[in-house]
């Protein structure tokens, strides 16, 4: 299975993190992309440094790199998550601009009918955010707002964390015990 993920410049650069970390450990091929501002908000919310972070994929590309495979339809792949997804790469997406990898590489998984999961980390959503978050949902992505569920009694912010990507691995049918399900 190969999957890529991209962090954006949302603030929750964590749950990208976690999600690295939980496919690392599932051995999960993962290929990353990490914007400028995704790149700043890891070192400005988090302990971990880049370097920590491109150590748990396959492999990294640059956010302008649009001839990297990913940015073509003939590079397989299972899927990609954004997460955070900011609501800058929400609307490009939602509206076809593709002006980095970030946005191309999801707009290859909706062309391609692969799975697209957007971990959109806003609050108040505007009719704006809707609107491009209801036109990618009718398009085929899956919209994940980062609000993670209290039902398994998290005591840190890290089964807070951990509660949300749960979710993720879940949609991506990866099998998994990063958080305690429902009837658990």
């Amino acid at each position: 299975m190969t999957i890529i993920v991209a962090i954006t410049g949302a603030s929750g650069v964590q749950y990208g993190v976690r999600l690295l970390e939980a496919l690392n450990q599932l051995r999960v091929d993962t290929q990353l992309v990490v914007t400028k501002t995704g790149q700043e908000l890891i070192s400005i919310e988090t302990r971990y440094s880049l370097n920590y972070v491109t150590s748990l994929v396959e492999r990294t590309y640059d956010e302008m790199d649009l001839a990297a495979p990913i940015a073509s339809g003939s590079h397989i792949s299972n899927g990609m998550v954004i997460i955070p997804c900011s609501v800058k790469t929400l609307g490009s997406i939602a509206n076809g601009v593709s002006s980095n990898l970030v946005t191309r590489a999801a707009d290859v998984c909706l062309k391609e009918h692969r799975k697209l999961i957007l971990v959109v980390r806003e609050t108040p959503l505007s009719g704006v955010h809707l609107s491009n978050m209801l036109k990618l949902s009718q398009c085929g992505a899956i919209i994940v707002p980062a609000s993670p569920g209290f039902y398994t009694h998290p005591t840190t912010i890290e089964e807070l964390i951990d509660a949300l990507v749960a979710r993720v691995l879940d949609l991506l049918q990866l099998d998994h015990s990063v958080s305690r399900r429902w009837s658990e």
